[in-house]
């Protein structure tokens, strides 16, 4: 049930075309504040391009898309600001530990340090890390570098989190684990996974 007859994040008529081939044609649909959607599709159908031209990391080869009012290709600052992306394969700093991490994505981010201390300390608990926050990413399980992942997708509080296959490659057990994690964030963010 949405909240709003505003949409907190719109697609119109998105088209992809790559070297003559389309990927995408015509793509709309709104999302509204606490909404959860899921996007399936077979292998090439066009999800994860979907997500990387909502996330701005790819522009539409046509149509619009727009994130809290602000278009992802000519606001794009603007916009990334309420989206918080956990793509496929999550780019993590192997090296790092967790909560260096998160800081790290927090000043890039341009949270302030208490922002950021808070932030990392909640998205910590959250994301059940907690005696992991000095462990070294490149030590850790495929499960728990997603949940990193996750939490640096929220550390921002945004108010869209875009989830691209989050429990592909990890154990059955994390599977449920980080279904049942993603059902809490949905309680507090719009969710498009």
């Amino acid at each position: 049930m949405s909240q709003t007859n505003i949409p907190l994040l719109s697609l119109k008529n998105i088209s992809k075309r790559f070297l003559g081939s389309t990927v995408l044609e015509n793509i709309n649909f709104d999302l509204y504040p606490g909404e959860v959607h899921a996007i399936f599709g077979q292998n090439g159908a066009g999800k994860s391009t979907t997500m990387k031209i909502l996330t701005g990391f790819m522009p539409p080869t046509s149509g619009t898309a727009s994130i809290a009012g602000f278009d992802i290709v000519e606001e794009s600052l603007n916009a990334r600001k309420h989206i918080g992306y956990l793509p496929e394969t999550v780019p993590l700093y192997l090296d790092m530990t967790v909560s260096d991490y998160l800081s790290f994505m927090g000043t890039i981010r341009g949270m302030n340090g208490s922002e950021i201390n808070r932030r990392r300390s909640d998205v910590i608990e959250l994301c059940h890390l907690e005696e992991y926050s000095s462990t070294i990413i490149g030590k850790l399980s495929k499960g728990y570098r997603q949940r990193v992942g996750i939490s640096q997708a929220i550390l921002h509080e945004p108010d869209v989190l875009i989830l691209d296959e989050p429990t592909i490659g990890i154990d059955p057990i994390q599977v449920v684990e980080t279904r049942q994690l993603i059902k809490d964030l949905g309680d507090e963010h719009t969710l498009i996974l």
